[in-house]
């Protein structure tokens, strides 16, 4: 019989709906059910792509002799980790305390009633194996303890609450305002954490896409001058561009690389890692100076694109949240090859480059550990490791009829593959990380002039502003017909930012009106009016152990983060000196000046970066159709200039482009489109002539 979360919306959820386990979502009735019997929370916290998640389901959540244990000892709780992002805040901070600075997903958290941890970790296997105690293991000697320790227990885990209280709870400022060299410091620091050879900067054996750092480093570059500093901006994206990481047939980013050279990822497909690749992925298009970067760059920010509007986009427009690792019970089985179904697949002179090109051997390049026994022959994740001018080169024929082979190779391997079984689909769609795929749709489309992926853009904002809110307020999540959840500030800060993305493209005001209503929104109900900055959660949220205010960028931007560059932009396009304030006070709140965790808070010194280096605003005037105003925008998007904003105006009195400042008073000089371009309250002649735009700086 299914069990209470066979009524939930979360892919993950349901796919522990028929365990044994008694689980519970969380709410007050489980909460309840622990006080009045006085039993520990067992609290299982991960997400459906989580290939660890899955492990711990079939060798313990699917086990009756598990299950007899939680359900007479426990009170379980299954947790969607990107559902409530305010509870995987608080018990990963307690995880991290518990395991000495480590922690992953699934997460395994042990709360008294109260709510308060007093035991966490990660992963455990059903046995004791490797030195890692056994899950039956760890909860009967829970149980025990509870039931001869539990006053020790409980004052331990109020200690640990309280340190979680410190941590993540409110902070006040001290009123200083972080130096000026505050920014290169940081970039410096980042710069020497790099791979110089390979790219990307090593945890253990793992290489993430470090999106946020390599944003920083292009931000010092362009403030600095170093070009050290975009070099291994370059080098890193290129890496991953011909790496394994990416995913050559159907374009697309997998979550990490698991070697240092970035062949074999972990093939895990997260919405959100899509759209901040894709975003810094057009920022080094515009600073690289290197013709065949820019063309890489731009070809793998269109291929992360058109993924997500193939297989994560639903059928209103609006995009799911993540593809699994995992197909047929093997990571990765769906992405990789034998040489032998690639030379069936393919011509013997098409097999033969598209071998040399993406590295596909007979002895292979990868074999998954558990493959030992596995007759089908070794594995090849596709990279490249030999250039198609390399190829033609070698076989002194034309570049581009190599071109033309692998192009006819991918196009029908990847028909192949689609035949194979997928891996499993999370469909939810979470406004936050929708927010994010916005604004890289709503930039890709501005910078590349790829206007259907500002289409998609506004169809998926269209939909969360019209489906994902009750009111004036955002709800998080959208599954099988429905909203729920209130929204964190999370996910108005990255719809905020998706909104202004798409504003500058499309010059809409309705879209720069509704980032103002929601940033309104979001000031009123989720802004510390005691001591700065944004919550996470509203203040009427429901009571959990803390109200945390956060303070890390991490895999995604803090919400701080987000607003205090959103807020710096609102400011100048609608002339509202509350949101500059607002956006110095959580730059005071929330810069450590001293960087310890220089990785937790990119996102904010980008913008600090904004606030010191001060702010490019550029309006053009002229009708859209005319090719004149294109050129104007052409030239205006591709230069790298991280803080600059764009208004577009036919000319013409469009309802709301009376509240844009940039606006007032101009117009086309002589009927020509026209370009005008301030800076720090000094404006230049306006210009006619794309080759004129920014001439004195």
């Amino acid at each position: 019989m299914p069990n209470r979360l066979a009524g939930e919306t979360s892919p993950y959820l349901l796919q522990h709906a028929g365990n044994p386990v008694d689980w519970y979502p969380w709410g007050e009735e489980a909460l309840e059910k622990a006080r009045r019997e006085n039993k520990l929370v067992f609290l299982s916290i991960g997400y459906a792509a989580c290939h660890w998640c899955h492990v711990m389901e079939h060798e313990s959540f699917e086990d009756e002799s598990v299950a007899a244990i939680l359900n007479q000892d426990y009170v379980s709780i299954k947790v969607d980790r990107e559902e409530r992002p305010d509870l995987d805040e608080i018990y990963m901070a307690a995880t991290m305390l518990f395991s000495g600075g480590h922690g992953g997903w699934p997460m395994s958290v042990f709360l008294a009633p109260d709510q308060k941890p007093v035991f966490a970790g990660t992963y455990f296997p059903k046995h004791d194996a490797h030195g890692r105690p056994g899950f039956k293991t760890v909860l009967r000697f829970l149980q025990q303890k509870w039931q001869a320790e539990q006053a020790t227990l409980v004052q331990d885990a109020g200690r640990v609450s309280d340190a979680l209280s410190q941590m993540l709870g409110e902070r006040s400022g001290d009123g200083q305002f972080p130096g000026a060299d505050t920014v290169e410091r940081a970039a410096a620091a980042i710069y020497r954490a790099f791979d110089h050879s390979r790219g990307g900067i090593a945890s253990g054996t793992n290489k993430f896409p470090q999106s946020l750092s390599l944003e920083l480093l292009l931000r010092a570059y362009r403030a600095a001058g170093q070009a050290q500093y975009r070099d291994v901006v370059e080098l890193t994206l290129e890496r991953i561009c011909l790496g394994g990481i990416y995913d050559h047939l159907g374009g697309g980013l997998h979550r990490y690389a698991t070697d240092p050279g970035w062949l074999v990822p972990h093939f895990e497909k997260m919405l959100y890692d899509q759209a901040l690749v894709a975003s810094v992925l057009v920022d080094a298009w515009q600073a690289s100076q290197d013709p065949g970067k820019k063309d890489l760059f731009a070809s793998r920010a269109r291929g992360i694109c058109d993924y997500v509007l193939r297989d994560l986009c639903s059928p209103e427009g609006a995009f799911y949240s993540s593809e699994d690792a995992d197909s047929e019970g093997q990571e990765g089985k769906f992405y990789i090859w034998t040489r032998d179904e690639i030379g069936s697949a393919l011509p013997e002179a098409d097999a033969r480059l598209f071998g040399s090109h993406y590295d596909v051997s007979e002895h292979g390049n990868w074999m998954h550990p558990g493959d030992a026994h596995v007759p089908s022959g070794p594995k090849n994740v596709l990279q490249v490791v030999r250039s198609a001018d390399v190829l033609a080169r070698l076989d002194s024929v034309p570049i581009a009829d190599v071109e033309a082979s692998l192009a006819r190779s991918r196009q029908l391997l990847f028909k192949l593959r689609e035949q194979r079984v997928r891996p499993g689909l999370d469909d939810k769609v979470l406004t936050g990380w929708n927010g994010l795929m916005i604004t890289a749709l709503a930039r890709v489309a501005a910078v590349l002039g790829q206007p259907r992926y500002g289409e998609a853009a506004t169809r998926a904002a269209d939909f969360a502003l019209a489906h994902i809110r009750s009111g004036d307020r955002l709800l998080a999540t959208y599954g099988k017909g429905h909203a729920r959840l209130r929204a964190y500030s999370t996910d108005y800060a990255f719809l905020i930012e998706g909104l202004l993305a798409l504003y500058e493209w499309n010059g809409e005001p309705r879209y720069l009106l509704e980032a103002e209503s929601l940033t309104d929104t979001l000031i009123d109900h989720y802004w510390d009016s005691a001591g700065d900055g944004f919550f996470l959660t509203a203040e009427d949220h429901e009571d959990l152990l803390l109200r945390s205010k956060t303070l890390q960028d991490g895999a995604t931007p803090s919400s701080n983060s987000v607003m205090a560059l959103s807020l710096q932009k609102l400011a100048i396009l609608l002339g509202r000196t509350d949101y500059r304030e607002k956006a110095g006070a959580i730059l005071r709140l929330f810069v450590d000046s001293s960087l310890r965790a220089v990785f937790q808070q990119e996102r904010l010194l980008s913008a600090l970066d904004g606030w010191q280096q001060g702010w490019d605003e550029v309006a053009i005037i002229g009708p859209r159709h005319d090719e004149r105003t294109r050129a104007l925008l052409a030239k205006a998007r591709a230069e790298f200039r991280p803080n600059m904003v764009i208004v577009v105006s036919e000319g013409e009195r469009i309802p709301g482009t009376e509240r844009i400042p940039l606006l007032a008073g101009r117009g086309m000089i002589e009927g020509r489109p026209t370009a005008y371009v301030c800076r720090n309250y000094v404006c230049e002649r306006p210009v006619v002539e794309p080759d004129e735009l920014f001439a004195s700086s």
